[in-house]
């Protein structure tokens, strides 16, 4: 079961790192062109990889993520890389829904207006800020996943001091 939890935790981390790779050359290309089809199509693939990837893909991977630590020795308040990593995954969960609507707007006016009038011009470059830095923020994750600084929290020195003392 450990293996398992495991297997799905990395296959869902990996693909939201590729969706959100994704979203990011989507947001600079939209961002970039001049031809209107592209600048469209852009937007309005975007929020579908939002709603339809990138969103099931976070909320796997915080869910399996968990499932997983609660199952292993790392446990989830042992060590401070787990709790930097939760703390990473649950701010870009939280601001990635909190796109939602933004990225939603955008669409609607690709697909129904002007999405390059100057009142979309703040949301589209906001897009790609959002992208980057969420793909900078899973690549820290990612870094301490596969390094594990060591430290202890308190309840990890102390659950350690209890288990050698026995």
């Amino acid at each position: 079961m450990r293996k398992a939890a495991l297997v799905a935790h990395v296959t869902t981390s990996v693909g939201w790192l590729g969706a959100v790779t994704v979203f990011l050359v989507l947001a600079v290309t939209a961002l970039r062109s001049h031809d209107d089809t592209v600048l469209r199509a852009g937007y309005i693939a975007m929020e579908a990889a939002t709603r339809y990837a990138i969103v099931p893909l976070a909320l796997a991977s915080l869910i399996t993520g968990l499932v997983s630590s609660l199952g292993t020795s790392w446990g989830l308040i042992r060590h401070w890389w787990v709790l930097i990593k939760l703390a990473l995954i649950v701010v870009a969960t939280v601001v990635l829904l909190l796109q939602l609507a933004p990225i939603g707007a955008l669409a609607a006016a690709a697909a129904d207006g002007d999405p390059t009038d100057g009142q979309w011009s703040q949301a589209r470059l906001s897009l790609v800020v959002h992208a980057a830095g969420g793909l900078l923020v899973l690549l820290a994750a990612t870094v301490l996943a596969v390094y594990k600084p060591r430290g202890l929290t308190r309840y990890g020195f102390r659950r350690m001091a209890a288990a050698t003392s026995r």
